[in-house]
């Protein structure tokens, strides 16, 4: 069992690796829920979005994370819009 203060400096760290160089995924907001961890936003890739669920599962060991994490869909339209 870990401690609200203990869960919420691991979830402002999660917050700090998230918003590295590397990383850089601001779209991502994480928040106590209740007693779990709830990841949610919308990041570029599909790839991307296991990466941060791997770094949440490391980070965040112990506690139940919940992940409402939509990939950003960058493929070309398959039609063209109609407009009234």
């Amino acid at each position: 069992m870990t401690s609200r203060d203990d869960s919420e400096y691991r979830i402002a760290h999660l917050r700090d690796v998230l918003a590295r160089e590397e990383m850089a995924e601001l779209g991502v907001r994480i928040e106590m829920r209740g007693g779990a961890v709830l990841l949610a936003g919308t990041v570029a890739t599909a790839t991307r979005r296991e990466e941060i669920l791997r770094l949440a599962e490391a980070e965040l060991r112990g506690l139940p994370v919940l992940a409402d994490l939509a990939v950003a869909s960058t493929d070309p339209a398959d039609r063209s819009e109609e407009l009234p």
